[in-house]
């Protein structure tokens, strides 16, 4: 992989820069209470830079989880097989508490999470990401109908397994409490998926 130019090191550094910022307005006083000129002034910007940076005021948010937009597309070409490999990896997640899985108890992330899940629109605007997430997932698993209807159900289990453990640590239970029904169910939900998708992505 080649190293990133700087031109392209400034670009990063600064979609990093405003996001960081947005997010701590945001979470200080409300998403919807913080204007997108408020983030520009902030990061002393003008509004039309940050929308070059940011189509729309959920991306600044947003932004904090694009690395994983293409994770389970990445993941499923590694092997044995795509659902035994994703399989891997999330339990892999849970056990390193990598807040993507919702097995997390740091306050920032969690502070993050209930900005994220706790505001319709963001809501609304992750279930966009998580759309472009399902078909590079099935880009990767050959492209064909049957190959859109399982990334379909394999996003969807990520998702609610990730949403039904943050809820758990969020409503006060401890991570160590919670990663054994995790994994329970992480292994129940993906032995599912195994036996009920097409041979060529599960051996």
């Amino acid at each position: 992989m080649s190293t990133p130019g700087l031109r392209e090191r400034k670009k990063q550094r600064m979609y990093r820069t405003l996001s960081d910022v947005a997010v701590a307005l945001f979470l200080e006083k409300g998403f919807d209470a913080v204007s997108v000129a408020e983030v520009a002034a902030a990061a002393e910007v003008s509004k039309p830079t940050l929308f070059r940076y940011f189509p729309a005021k959920e991306d600044l948010v947003l932004h904090r989880i694009a690395d994983h937009e293409d994770e389970a597309a990445r993941v499923a070409g590694r092997g044995p097989a795509p659902v035994e490999a994703l399989r891997r990896h999330f339990l892999a997640g849970l056990e390193r508490c990598d807040p993507v899985t919702g097995l997390n108890d740091h306050p920032a992330v969690l502070a993050f999470h209930r900005l994220l899940y706790g505001t319709p629109s963001l809501v609304a605007r992750m279930h966009t990401q998580l759309e472009r997430s399902e078909a590079a997932l099935a880009e990767a698993l050959g492209g064909d109908l049957e190959a859109r209807l399982a990334a379909g159900q394999i996003i969807a289990v990520q998702r609610i397994l990730a949403l039904d453990n943050w809820r758990r640590i969020a409503e006060g239970e401890q991570v160590e409490d919670v990663r054994p029904d995790a994994v329970a169910a992480a292994e129940r939900a993906f032995a599912g998926l195994a036996a009920g998708l097409p041979q060529r992505m599960t051996k």
